[in-house]
């Protein structure tokens, strides 16, 4: 089945329009879990209901409305949605170049692919190549599905990723946390410590291969579904079990004897990556 496009428009990159297509680049695979009433294990369903009448209310009799006051809305369809802005919800608008290690990592949120569309193939190229050479990212805004997204395109092998950003007042602020110290003497951490565990790092190191990678607590699911299936307990509720107390724990940490053990463990860890399970 071909790919579908979600979005459709153009990159403005200067003076110059690159006409683009959008795709979704990631595809879950979720556990289908489905909720039951637990007196006699029906599938428990939703409906749209309308709130003064309490009649169910289908897709096609469903509008968007913004309330500006206590029950009182203004409505606004697709196409008002629209012309608020013709050119933001057509157009990825490139506001600056960034170094893209100067983002961190927290704002990244989804990525999507973007293709040229029709007659756009050399300036598309234009502006992957040149980010590839620069080393650097674009940041864009965009408008989908109602709400402007601060973006980053980036330059991955043969093809342009937009991944949309957070923005700055989304990310919440870390000095609450308890952290450790920023410096090794002032963190207790010994240049012994700090060399073993480079060696461990060093000895688990290997060679970056997304497809090795699966879910491994999926495939244990879905193994005791299949065991309660074939035991004949589909209806039986499993009870919790009484947590067990949780010892107190030392503050006083060999860390050089842990590391020691973990180094020496090292040989069994490294053996060919695709026989280790990851989740």
């Amino acid at each position: 089945m071909a790919a579908r496009a979600l979005w459709k428009g153009a990159i403005s990159f200067g003076l110059v329009y690159i006409p683009v297509e959008l795709y979704t680049a990631v595809q879950e695979h979720d556990l289908d879990l489905t909720m039951l009433d637990k007196r006699d294990f029906s599938p428990v369903g939703y409906k749209r209901y309308n709130k003064n009448t309490g009649k169910e209310v289908t897709w096609d009799d469903i509008v968007k409305g913004y309330e500006y006051e206590d029950n009182e809305y203004v409505v606004l369809s697709d196409e008002d949605l629209k012309r608020a802005n013709v050119e933001a919800t057509q157009t990825i608008d490139i506001v600056a170049f960034v170094e893209a290690s100067e983002v961190p990592l927290t704002y990244f949120e989804t990525p999507y692919y973007l293709a040229p569309a029709r007659g756009g193939a050399k300036v598309y190229a234009l502006l992957r190549e040149t980010l590839r050479k620069a080393d650097k990212i674009g940041i864009a805004t965009v408008v989908m599905r109602t709400k402007q997204h601060l973006c980053a395109l980036v330059c991955v092998e043969d093809k342009i990723v937009l991944n949309t950003l957070r923005y700055a007042t989304e990310i919440r602020d870390a000095e609450e946390l308890k952290l450790p110290p920023a410096t090794l003497k002032a963190a207790g951490i010994s240049t012994k410590e700090l060399q073993m565990a480079l060696s461990l790092v060093e000895g688990m190191s290997e060679e970056w291969k997304p497809e090795q990678y699966r879910d491994t607590y999926k495939e244990d699911v879905m193994a005791l579904v299949k065991k309660k299936i074939k035991a004949g307990q589909t209806k039986t509720i499993t009870a919790a079990e009484p947590q067990a107390k949780t010892p107190k724990s030392s503050n006083v940490v060999d860390l050089v004897a842990l590391l020691q053990d973990s180094l020496g463990k090292r040989p069994a860890a490294a053996k060919p990556a695709a026989k280790r399970r990851r989740a």
